[in-house]
């Protein structure tokens, strides 16, 4: 099984915790905020704590409901997988 260091583990830890400064901001409670989601109540308990093994699904919900998904494009910029941006593609079959 793949294991995360503390440094990540760090960083999931302080997104969870921004998380439920946005949900107390909205005065929203926990089981209200889960329920917004369509995810029961101990899976955005896990969130807030920062669980490594809580689905990304589960937390681009969470982004979109309380911001933007667009942070979410600087941790995979297209060119990191398309190195090859300046060289022509072969042209699809058309069937």
């Amino acid at each position: 099984m793949f294991s995360i260091n503390k440094s990540e583990h760090t960083a999931l830890i302080n997104l969870g915790e921004r998380l439920k400064r946005r949900r107390l901001q909205a005065r929203e409670p926990q089981a209200r905020t889960a329920a917004r989601l369509g995810v029961s109540l101990p899976t955005y308990r896990k969130l807030e704590k920062g669980d490594p093994g809580t689905p990304i699904g589960t937390w681009m919900r969470a982004l979109r409901l309380y911001g933007s998904l667009e942070p979410l494009d600087a941790l995979l910029p297209e060119s990191l997988f398309d190195d090859a941006s300046d060289r022509q593609r072969a042209p699809r079959s058309t069937r």
